[in-house]
């Protein structure tokens, strides 16, 4: 199970609990979106090296072309 610490910045108490589940569920959420993002930037990437490959230009050439 996963902990949680919480620290009172006022009192400096600190407090261990375990997670909630609606923490547990929220975690899992971002996880997943996080991983979905992850692809879909590699998805990109992939793509625009594709086109790059078919033009026969390479990222610096592309960079130069389009001025960015």
């Amino acid at each position: 199970m996963v902990k949680v610490i919480e620290q009172n910045l006022v009192t400096g108490e600190i407090v261990e609990r375990d997670q909630t589940a609606e923490e547990k569920a929220q975690a899992a959420k971002d996880k997943t979106e996080a991983t979905a993002q992850a692809e879909a930037l590699e998805a990109k990437a992939a793509a625009r090296q594709a086109v790059l490959d078919r033009l026969g230009l390479t990222e610096q050439e592309a960079q130069l072309l389009l001025g960015s």
